[in-house]
């Protein structure tokens, strides 16, 4: 029997089998930190399960011979309608977030880098200038003021606000064990799952995975808090007002006089209050399936946040997409763009810079084929028409009764 000519292809033709081969060449523990989800897994779930609910009513014949996917987010200039979410501790690959914002560059994007990442914003912004920083509500206010002043002294263009946490326990499929630093110690408690994955630890032959948060350090030290210790700082904060919100939206304008994005809104009342706040953009979240389970699919609360304040500032997406066809479906609905996290990483995780690459050429090539059989010529003509919707597909959250 011949061998199959593409099995050594570093190259894959979906996400999905980005995501086996990253669960292939993983430590169990690193690919369940990916998978995450919390409780019953019902919102991770419902995040992917809910774009299948959504079809296409495409035409036979009058196709577009060229179709235009460039937009803009946040005043930034981008060449599809995907940007990278932040997302913590990337350490599934050596380059981690740098790898990410140089594929991001490669094709055209903006990568946004968590506060919780494994590399500096120095050195992500040096990969991809067009980086927008995120920020948890962590720390007391002098502190978050220094960390927005570290970030546009870097040359953040833009602040992502994550807010929407309620520090959800347990998961029914049992959490990954996380060790808060890589030492011998630790080496050999984890070495039976290690040794079986020989490619992932050859590629940090020359450098253990660093499981610290550089951009949490404080002003002088060269070396950021451990994962563990960033996260106790968040969970012993007090959680925020909107008052804050206000606070933390005009403390960095006066900084730097650049966009800010408030991330986890899933309720008309609180994009609303977004609105009210000053933000410039909000992102429609539910923070991947990881925050409170059983809330819905943010695809399914887009229609009535979009409604509500999308012609007062940009509304994005960011939960379950994993094809070109689900960006194509979000911005019927009403988004400006997607935000997209585990696909990227699945891509980092399978192939490095290259494999993130890849997930972004999918992204494009299905947000062109979608284009093309609906007869679309620009993504700004996209809207709720050119998809087949059921009556009860949508969740109108927190839409304020009539007076």
């Amino acid at each position: 029997m011949s061998k199959n000519p593409w099995a050594k292809n570093p190259w894959f033709e979906s996400v999905a089998v980005a995501q086996q081969r990253a669960k292939k060449r993983l430590p169990s523990s690193v690919y369940g930190a990916l998978v995450a989800g919390s409780e019953r897994g019902q919102s991770m779930s419902d995040n992917e399960t809910a774009f299948t609910e959504l079809g296409f009513a495409p035409h036979v014949a009058g196709h577009p011979p060229e179709r235009e996917m460039a937009t803009s987010v946040m005043g930034q200039q981008i060449s599809l309608p995907v940007i990278m979410s932040p997302t913590g501790v990337q350490a599934v690959h050596p380059d981690g977030e740098v790898a990410v914002a140089r594929a991001a560059a490669a094709r055209g994007t903006v990568v946004g880098l968590s506060n919780f990442a494994s590399r500096s914003i120095e050195d992500v912004i040096q990969a991809n200038p067009a980086t927008f920083f995120q920020m948890y509500w962590t720390g007391d206010r002098d502190v978050m003021v220094q960390r927005m002043q570290r970030a546009h002294d870097a040359g953040a263009l833009g602040l992502i606000a994550t807010l929407d946490w309620s520090f959800s326990m347990g998961r029914d499929w049992g959490s990954p064990e996380i060790p808060e630093k890589v030492d011998f110690k630790t080496a050999m408690k984890f070495a039976p799952q290690v040794v079986r994955k020989p490619r992932w630890l050859a590629s940090f032959a020359r450098d253990l995975p660093d499981l610290t948060a550089p951009n949490l350090a404080a002003p002088g030290e060269s070396k950021g808090p451990t994962f563990f210790g960033a996260y106790y700082e968040w969970m012993t904060t007090p959680p925020p007002t909107w008052d804050d919100v206000r606070w933390l939206r005009e403390q960095w304008t006066q900084i730097s006089g650049r966009p800010f994005m408030l991330k986890g809104v899933c309720r008309v009342d609180d994009a609303l209050r977004a609105v009210d706040s000053g933000v410039n953009a909000i992102s429609v979240s539910n923070h991947g399936g990881n925050n409170l389970d059983s809330t819905p699919a943010p695809i399914r609360a887009l229609p009535a946040v979009a409604d509500a304040v999308g012609d007062q500032i940009e509304v994005l997406l960011d939960g379950g997409i994993r094809r070109g066809s689900d960006v194509v479906k979000a911005v019927a609905l009403g988004a400006r763009a997607v935000m997209i996290g585990r696909a990227y990483l699945w891509g980092l995780a399978a192939n490095g810079q290259p494999g993130v690459e890849n997930v972004l050429d999918i992204m494009r090539g299905g947000i062109d084929s979608a284009m093309l059989g609906m007869g679309v010529a620009s993504i700004e003509d996209l809207e709720p028409g050119h998809l087949v919707m059921d009556a009860g597909f949508a969740r109108n959250l927190g839409v304020p009764s009539p007076s």
